[in-house]
Formats: structure tokens, sequence, C-alpha cells
């Protein structure tokens, strides 16, 4: 067992009775004025509403009394001289009123009553949650025991609703010892964050976001917050049904940087769930999310940015962030910010490019895509240059951002190379590129060298889609005469490309094998025929005829057809 989590020695002096003497005080009093709530003679509607009040206090006292560890509690200590003194006030005001003709401050006194009553009812509320939670039912040396690695579910779930009794009944030490034992629980066990949401007051817990909090509270509520955002589903969804959204915009607006971070990294988390993101535009937040990204610290930005792409994601919450000036903030990140940040901003730039000529046009104007081509050659994180292709894929689809990336020779050639040494994700990203863009016979023969990755991605039954985008880059790169000639030299590519096209080979579609063929013969060069027949491509190709493969018999045509060209032109020149 870890030591106390929640001790009491140091944060309150001695009572001045013990609680037993404080109990039976507490009744005599409350019995007197019972009865005396029934001969009050002058304000006699202020009584009629204590007075259900002072039985549910007798009926809880007599709960309390007969829990078999109440006296263990060290909150009771705080609660009943607090409640003794609300009652002895209250006995006075009684006395003053069981005269018929009140001849004091009527004004005063309807005063005193009601804040006599308004803290007697913040002394029930204490007291009740005292009883609900269970915790004067358990030994005082077990409520305040910190639950060590794999105890119970139920002395875990114990332990939390005492650690939020504390915190909603104590006092700024209570407060802080069990806001530090929660944190504790947390950083010990990474899974606790659902139990929590389940067992503990998270709507009390957001409370103390509150601007007019303890500082040092404050600032571990949001911590404590942050972490049960961050700590899954449940607990996610519970902070943001309790009103948690508003209350962290809130702080990242006007907090301090530390503060400001923490409720970051919640609302990118809360923002997750489409269904909470909306919410975002109710407490204008795009505006204050915007603002993080632009003059947040850099921990800040990169939980903001990934906020603003979890909106993005959301179709009526798009045109918010066109309003608000998110893309150039958005686009600067590329820049400026972390690998994290970095890498959240091209996928926020990429579902915007692929939402709307808007944005594309948008993002295009503030530079986006020559940042884009500039950040991929400086990246090392094979996640980011995911996000950073998919941004420029996006962007591809305006004839003018096309124009730009197939004439540059630097970005054709970091294609290339990802399609020869990339993850088969970014190998996929990479051929789509190159099959969709117009690219110069110059720089086609620029990455001749990946031909043969290309055809070895063509083998690849997954992803889905990956063996016709390798086929259609093949193509591509096939139109240019070197690049055919270049490829049959490579007998292991050669040799890959026939056994791709074998009918008994059902790894592979047909039909992009054929297209790969089709388009090495396309030029008539009498060696690339020669290679093929001699790698045994014409009895495939034959056979792919007879059962009407797309394009095998073009590609058959090409291949006899320049067979009995070279016999009538050799027959000719004998």
């Amino acid at each position: 067992m870890h030591p106390s989590a929640v001790t009491t020695a140091a944060e309150h002096s001695p009572p001045p009775a013990p609680l037993q003497t404080l109990l039976d005080l507490i009744t005599n009093v409350l019995s007197l004025l019972l009865l005396s709530s029934l001969t009050v003679q002058s304000f006699l509607g202020r009584w009629q509403v204590l007075r259900p009040k002072l039985t549910s206090l007798q009926s809880s006292l007599s709960s309390i009394s007969d829990s078999p560890h109440w006296s263990e509690n060290p909150l009771l200590h705080t609660l009943l001289p607090s409640l003794l003194s609300t009652l002895q006030r209250l006995k006075s005001l009684s006395d003053q009123c069981t005269l018929s003709s009140f001849t004091g401050g009527k004004l005063l006194m309807q005063s005193d009553l009601d804040m006599a009553s308004a803290s007697l009812s913040n002394h029930l509320q204490g007291l009740d949650l005292l009883i609900r939670s269970g915790v004067l039912h358990q030994s005082n040396a077990i409520v305040l025991s910190h639950p060590g690695p794999g105890s119970a579910k139920e002395d875990l779930g114990f332990f939390i609703r005492d650690l939020f009794t504390r915190l909603q009944i104590g006092g700024i030490e209570f407060k802080k010892k069990a806001l530090e034992s929660l944190l504790q629980l947390f950083s010990e066990d990474g899974k606790s964050a659902g139990l929590v949401a389940k067992e503990g007051n998270i709507g009390y817990l957001i409370s103390l976001l509150d601007l007019h909090n303890h500082p040092l509270i404050r600032e571990q509520a949001i911590l404590a917050v942050s972490l049960l955002a961050s700590g899954g589903d449940e607990s996610r969804k519970i902070v943001f049904e309790e009103g948690g959204l508003g209350p962290l915009l809130r702080i990242l607006e006007t907090g301090s940087m530390p503060l400001r971070e923490k409720a970051a990294i919640a609302i990118e988390a809360i923002t997750t769930d489409p269904d909470n993101a909306w919410a975002i535009s109710a407490y204008g937040g795009v505006a204050v999310l915007v603002e993080a990204c632009r003059s947040g610290s850099q921990a800040t930005q990169t939980h903001a940015v990934g906020a603003l792409r979890n909106i993005a994601a959301v179709e009526d919450m798009k045109t918010a962030l066109g309003e608000e000036g998110a893309v150039p903030v958005i686009v600067h990140l590329l820049v400026s910010g972390t690998p994290v940040a970095q890498e959240r901003a091209a996928n926020c730039m990429a579902i915007l490019a692929s939402s709307s000529e808007y944005f594309r046009a948008l993002i295009v104007q503030e530079r986006g895509l020559q940042r884009l081509m500039h950040l991929i050659q400086d990246l090392t994180s094979s996640d980011t240059i995911e996000q950073v292709l998919w941004a420029i894929t996006s962007l591809s689809v305006s004839d003018a951002s096309a124009r730009v990336l197939g004439s540059s020779t630097i970005f054709i050639i970091q294609l290339g190379e990802f399609i020869k040494h990339g993850n088969l994700i970014l190998q996929q990203i990479s051929a789509s590129l190159l099959a969709s863009l117009s690219i110069s016979d110059g720089n086609k023969r620029a990455i001749a060298s990946c031909m043969a990755s290309l055809l070895k991605l063509m083998e690849s039954a997954k992803p889905v889609g990956l063996q016709e985008t390798a086929a259609q880059a093949m193509v591509s790169l096939l139109a240019v005469r070197s690049n055919r000639k270049e490829l049959v030299k490579d007998e292991k590519s050669v040799m890959r490309l026939v056994q791709m096209l074998d009918p008994k080979n059902e790894c592979v579609a047909k039909k992009f094998p054929v297209m790969v063929a089709a388009a090495t013969l396309s030029g008539g060069s009498l060696g690339c025929r020669k290679r093929l027949i001699a790698s045994g491509a014409s009895q495939y190709l034959q056979r792919l005829s007879e059962m009407d493969v797309a394009g095998a018999k073009k590609a058959l045509q090409r291949l006899s057809g320049n067979r009995l060209r070279s016999i009538f032109s050799r027959t000719w020149r004998e």
C-alpha cells in the first residue's frame, strides 16, 4: 500500500471537542429549534421554509451516527463545528421571533434568516454527499490508503468516491490533497480515467476551472480534466456532457501558458468526436483555436491545430474555418510548427483542399503548395510525409497546381525516391501522383530507376488500389522510349512482369500487367519485343487474349506485328 494519499493531521488543528460531543451538542440545539419553529410568532413564512430543512438535518444526523466509522472521518471535523455555529445562530434568531410583535429591524432579520437558511442548505448537501458516498461505512485507515497496483475495482471505486467527497466538502487543503491523489492515480494507472468518470463528480471538477478558484487548485483541476478528456471514449464523453468545452475554451483564450497547453490537449481530445466538434461554434471556439495557433506556445499550437483538423472533418464547420482566417495560420505552421504540428497542419490542409475549390484557392494563395513541396524535402517522419503528400494530392486537383507539381524536377525525383524506399502508403500516394500528373519526358527519364519498385508493387494485393496505381504510373513512365529500353535491360523486372502475365498467377488482376506489357511494346522497339518473347510473354498473352482480358489482344498484336514486320524486313534484305 502506498503512503496516505490524503493526510489530515497537518490540515487542521485538533478540534475543540470530540466529534461525539459535537454531535450531541448539535442534536440538542436541533431539538430546541424544531420545537421553537412551531411556536414562532414572527416571520412565519421564513420558518415554514426552514422547518423541512431542520427535519431533514435530523434524519441526516441519525444516518451519520448509525454509520460504523463516522467518527473517524476527517471531514466531519470541518462540517460539524460549522453546522453547530449555524444552528446556534438560528436558535438566537428563533428566540427573537417568538415575540408576537417583533420590534427589531425587519429587513435585517429577513436577511439573517435567509443567510442562515442558505448556510443550512449547504451543510445538508455536504452531509448528504458524505452519506451517499459510503465513506462513513469504511474504516478511515482504508479510506486514506492509496490502492496499490492490481487493487480490486471495488476498492478503487471507493477510493475515487472518497477523493471526490473531500474535493467537494473540504477546504483548500483538502481539495489540494484530493487533486494530488487523483493525479497520482492517473499517473500510476493509465486506464483509470473511465472509472474516475463513472465514480466521480466530473461536473464539480469542471467547476474548479472557474477563474475565481484558488490558482493551484485550478491548475490541478485543468490537468485532471485534460487527462480525463484524453483518457478514452467514455471519460471524454462525460467531460463534454458535463459542460467542459466552454470552460476549456475560456482557459485557452485567457489562461496562463501552462493552463492553455493543458486546455488545448483536452479540446483536441474532445473534438475527435464529430458530435462534439460542432459545439465549438456555440462558444466562438474556432476564433479561439486560430488565435492559439497563431500566438500560443509550440505545445499549444500543436494541439490547437489538431483540434482545427478535427473540426475540418465536420462538413458544417468548414465555412467557419474559412471565415475565421484559419488557412493562413495553418499554412504558417508548416514552417514554424513542431513536427507533430506540421503533420496535423498538413492533414487539416488535405481535408480542406479535398472539400472545395474555395479552400484549394485559399491554400494556393497563401503559398501553401510551395511550402508543402519544400517541407517534404526535409522531413524524416513517414507519418508527416504521408499527410503532406495527401495535402499535395488534394491540391493537385486544380490545373494550376498540377502544372506546378508536374514541372518540378526536384518534386518528381522525390516521388521516385518514396516509391523506391518509402512504406506502402507513401509508395501508393507517390505512384498515384506520378500517374495523374503531366510530367515532362526529361523528368520521367530522371526517375526511371523507380520502375522496378513499381513493378514489385503491382504484386501487392494490399492496400486496395495499389496494383492499379502502380500500373498506371508504369504506363506513364513507359511513354518515354529510353525508359522502355531501361526496363527490358533489367532481367528481374522483365521476369516479374512475365510472371504476372501467367494466368495461373492469381495474385494480380491480369489487366494491369497487360497494360504495362502493351506500354513496353508501344514504340515498336525490336529489343523490347525480343526480350519479352524470350521471357515467354507470347504464350501468356495468347492465353489472356483467348480469355478476353482487357488489352491482351492489343498487346499480342504489337508483339506479333513487330515479329511479322521483322520477318518481312529480313526477307526483303535477303
